[in-house]
């Protein structure tokens, strides 16, 4: 379910155009304020970044566009990788619809937790986390309740890397722990609804399904395009996914 087989950005983008999108949305916001520096993007920061105070004075789309929006290099690369490896199967298992109402549900939870906790504070935040953290949710609800949904590989990867991720939201500095939380309690509570009528995902049946809608057509090469992954790489996947995220969370703490 994890890792990532797609033979090129154009067909990640055909079979998972939801996840594509937000995070192109990510970059070309983060470009426009933080790295071209341009006036609209400098506006669109100021109007969207997290304030609870502003909230209280009816400012309620900060609820929502602090998911959007990154200041820092190392955690727009952090939640955006984390999307792309965690967000392609819950959005072909659940389909568009469902996908993006889980996604912004669980951000705008996260933020509305942060705001009930301190209504009155001026500190600001953004952020995708809590969004990512509300498919986490997701995914632990499959492993306690829908075992089903998901093979015992993928339920070991998801387990750990959520456990190191909630452990990092403690000790971290700068981690905006009530959108952790409440964004996981989203996902997690959207479970025995949105995941009622949900399929296991499997990347080769995603696959045949595209070459049947495809024109048929006879390819002499294609046996030789065919390449197995090295069985090496097959057994320490896992670790490699676990030390590129750790990689990038460091990384997050110095850009």
């Amino acid at each position: 379910m994890f890792i990532r087989t797609e033979r090129s950005i154009k067909e990640f983008f055909e079979l998972y155009p939801v996840v594509s999108i937000i995070v192109i949305i990510h970059f070309v916001l983060w470009a426009s304020f933080s790295l071209l520096r341009l006036p609209i993007g400098a506006m669109i920061f100021d109007l969207g970044i997290g304030h609870n105070i502003s909230v209280s004075h009816g400012e309620y789309w900060r609820l929502l566009t602090p998911v959007f929006l990154h200041a820092q290099f190392g955690h727009l690369i952090f939640n955006s990788f984390a999307l792309v490896i965690f967000g392609p199967a819950l959005e072909r298992m659940l389909g568009i619809p469902k996908f993006i109402f889980v996604y912004l549900f669980a951000g705008i939870v996260g933020n509305l937790g942060t705001y009930i906790i301190d209504p009155t504070s001026s500190v600001p935040h953004l952020g995708a986390s809590g969004a990512i953290y509300g498919l986490f949710g997701l995914y632990i609800y499959m492993v306690w309740m829908r075992k089903d949904l998901i093979d015992r590989g993928s339920a070991n990867i998801v387990t750990v890397v959520f456990v190191i991720g909630f452990v990092m939201t403690f000790i971290q500095p700068n981690i905006n722990i009530a959108a952790h939380i409440f964004g996981f309690i989203a996902g997690f509570a959207t479970g025995p609804i949105i995941l009622k009528h949900a399929v296991p995902f499997f990347i080769a049946s995603v696959r045949v399904k595209r070459r049947d809608d495809d024109e048929i057509g006879f390819d002499p090469d294609r046996w030789k395009k065919k390449r197995r992954q090295p069985s090496a790489l097959r057994k320490n996947i896992f670790w490699i996914i676990l030390i590129v995220l750790v990689v990038f969370g460091l990384i997050g703490k110095y850009f």
